[in-house]
């Protein structure tokens, strides 16, 4: 296994393992309306939603970045 092979793995994982643990945070956050609690509702949407965008990277689905014309 190359390098960059357990980098994907390890990202992977770890994105898994953040993943759940946001949406249980979420969970956990829905019945409350306070304010702070809302700021917390996106912050572990956004967490969520990051570790589906590590996941689409490390299968390759997001388009690879590149500049110069």
């Amino acid at each position: 296994m190359d390098l960059a092979t357990i980098e994907k793995v390890v990202a992977f994982v770890g994105a898994l393992i953040v993943f759940a643990f946001a949406l249980v945070g979420l969970r956990g956050e829905w019945p409350k309306n306070g304010l702070d609690d809302n700021v917390t509702k996106v912050l572990l949407g956004l967490m969520a939603f990051g570790c589906v965008l590590v996941v689409l990277a490390c299968f390759g689905v997001l388009p690879h970045g590149g500049g110069g014309a």
